[in-house]
């Protein structure tokens, strides 16, 4: 098997143990993050994320002030929740603590990668910026993918007490 996968993308190398160790917040391991992203399933529990015809369930940090019309036109890494794992997610994880918003998205295509940008370099390649890059962008070659990137638009965001079982 090669680093590369079919579209020439190279990607982190993680071990796999399923069912073993716990979270690391803020360490997502590739293979499980790109497995949930491109089947939709829950970032928590790997089950179907929930889906109805609002769209598909997000919680992300609450950047709101960010931009007008947050989050539509966002790039994330973070796949979706389902509805069991939604109020798991926001009292385990500390990010989230800090200020969450649930998301409802009718669009989210994979638009790209999300990884360690790299440049030449002697006697190694030198290690230069974490950035997101969609998929035709000319320095994918040199990058180290560590995840997929979704965009998400038509997007809503829902008021927690209207999501069963949220807080």
């Amino acid at each position: 098997m090669g680093d590369r996968d079919r579209d020439g993308i190279l990607w982190v190398r993680n071990p796999s143990y399923p069912g073993h160790g716990k979270a690391e917040f803020g360490k997502v391991n590739s293979l499980r993050q790109r497995r949930a992203m491109r089947r939709l399933l829950c970032q928590v529990c790997g089950g179907p994320a929930d889906q109805d015809d609002n769209g598909v369930l997000w919680v992300l940090k609450d950047h709101r002030g960010d931009w007008p019309g947050w989050p539509n036109g966002m790039g994330v890494t973070e796949p979706p929740i389902c509805l069991t794992c939604l109020r798991i997610a926001v009292r385990a994880c500390p990010a989230l603590r800090k200020g969450h918003a649930v998301i409802r998205a009718r669009q989210y295509p994979i638009v790209g990668i999300a990884g360690a940008h790299y440049a030449p370099g002697t006697p190694f390649p030198q290690p230069m910026a974490h950035v997101v890059l969609a998929f035709d962008h000319p320095d994918i070659p040199w990058t180290l993918a560590a995840n997929l990137v979704r965009e998400l638009g038509d997007c809503a965001i829902v008021d927690s007490s209207d999501v069963a079982g949220a807080d």
